[in-house]
């Protein structure tokens, strides 16, 4: 199964054919996926470098470790990605899609769209599995259903989630860093402590790269009855527009009851987050350099996005707020990217997923402890933007009411922000209130990092994080 006159010295099928032509097939179909991170950068080489044959015969299945490398600089830069490459003689028209490729009269395809082969990932960890160097883990006393059909899901972006019937998903990270990741770290400290505020944590899937166990995939029970929390606000904040001569607590969709549930919960994640991994003090000259990192984050992205200049003084003024405190922090594991789509509202209450932290910031970054406020800071973010998405569309329908929507906006958010910050502090959370200075901080920071990303990736919506520098609240 070894090909000894590949350049890696990689494991080759043998019903892949050759690795040279499959590398080949890859370089045109891997920067047209949706989980690709190098979009709008040169692919210059694709390398497979490793292969495991999982199923074998036709159809066959085997996972893959490719290397991509891209124009960085004046150099080439390799990012590791997964692939489950299934291999079929005839392929079904249900799997046309799917295909990459044919090789030697076969072909060949992404395998997370064939519920036949998606199967041996619930066998594997149910039997806890060893196969070459991967690692199929169940949780302990967790029994796994492996009679399942999966389907992939269509929502992703840097990831692919395969749902197995209503009982699943598995998470398949398709950008690969050596390291345990913090999504798969964290449910597994809080299942620990008997967290009751995350799905169900089932198993995983691992393999050593660079000599460090490297999570590939994890498997949580499936919300099924579950509705996402930017889905809830995007309908409370359309309800409010269609209503626009009335305030934000006389419209039937109000937010704020759920904001104030969800504080209180986002409270008790973070108290078994603490139970789970411990806290720890920040020192004062520590905090002075996360005030001088927020000011170079700040003064970097005023060069690429000039929009930011005239806010570019009260930002700074707010992080030398924040150099000036003269007392260490409590810091602790907290989310790391919290925000309304990270959460999901079931019938048993919220739910918090993909704890996976800040998918710019590398996996050390990831796993530092911080402030929970930081992830409440994501929150009321998250808010503004809920808020302010369909303005330019409602502005469009009806320009003469443009005013009184912004009014309605601000009113929205403020509303949320405020129950959400109550629930917090009713939760058992640092009380937003009596920390002003760390939560601003904190909140002018991120949305300086939205500043770049929807100058980057969104430019229709950068007006959002632009305009909240000028209403901000706390």
């Amino acid at each position: 199964m070894r090909s000894s006159d590949h350049p890696s010295g990689v494991p080759a099928p043998d019903n892949v054919v050759d690795l040279p032509g499959l590398c080949g097939l890859l370089e045109e179909w891997v920067p047209r996926q949706r989980w690709f991170a190098g979009k709008g950068r040169e692919v210059r080489t694709v390398t497979v470098l490793d292969a495991t044959e999982l199923t074998g015969g036709d159809p066959g299945l085997h996972h893959l470790i490719i290397g991509v490398g891209h124009a960085a600089g004046t150099g080439t830069a390799v990012d590791r990605y997964q692939l489950l490459l299934g291999t079929r003689a005839q392929l079904p028209g249900r799997l046309e899609y799917a295909e990459i490729g044919q090789l030697g009269g076969r072909h060949v395809y992404d395998a997370v769209h064939d519920p036949e082969l998606t199967r041996m990932l619930l066998t594997g960890m149910a039997r806890n599995a060893d196969t070459g160097p991967l690692r199929l883990r169940a949780v302990p006393g967790q029994e796994i259903e492996t009679d399942l059909v999966s389907l992939a899901s269509p929502a992703e972006q840097s990831n692919t989630s395969l749902i197995f019937g209503e009982t699943y998903i598995c998470k398949l990270f398709r950008r690969i860093t050596p390291g345990t990741n913090p999504d798969l770290e964290l449910n597994l400290g809080l299942t620990r402590v008997g967290c009751e505020h995350i799905p169900a944590l089932h198993g995983w899937v691992e393999m050593d790269l660079d000599g460090e166990p490297t999570t590939l995939a994890m498997l949580s029970g499936f919300l099924r009855t579950a509705t996402d929390g930017w889905r809830l606000a995007a309908t409370s904040v359309r309800d409010l527009y269609a209503e626009a001569d009335l305030h934000a607590d006389e419209v039937g969709g109000d937010f704020a009851s759920e904001a104030e549930r969800l504080g209180i919960v986002t409270a008790t994640v973070h108290r078994d987050l603490a139970r789970a991994f411990g806290v720890s003090e920040l020192p004062v000259d520590d905090i002075r350099a996360m005030a001088e990192d927020m000011h170079r984050r700040l003064h970097e992205t005023v060069l690429v996005v000039p929009e930011l200049a005239p806010y570019v003084a009260m930002i700074d003024t707010v992080f030398d707020d924040l150099a000036k405190q003269d007392e260490p922090l409590a810091v602790q594991r907290i989310h790391g990217d919290y925000h309304l789509g990270q959460v999901m509202r079931t019938e048993r209450g919220w739910m918090l997923l993909d704890f996976e932290g800040e998918p710019l910031h590398t996996l050390v970054e990831r796993r530092h402890p911080s402030h929970p406020l930081r992830d409440v800071a994501g929150m009321l973010r998250s808010f503004e933007y809920a808020s302010r998405h369909l303005l330019a569309g409602q502005r469009q329908i009806a320009p003469e009411l443009g005013e009184q929507l912004e009014f309605r906006a601000r009113e929205w958010a403020e509303r949320n922000r405020i129950a959400f910050c109550r629930g917090y502090a009713e939760g058992g959370g640092p009380d937003p209130a009596a920390h002003e200075v760390l939560l601003r901080a904190f909140e002018y920071d991120k949305a300086v990092y939205e500043v770049l990303y929807e100058a980057r990736n969104r430019p229709s919506w950068l007006h959002i994080p632009l305009s909240s520098f000028r209403h901000f609240v706390i």
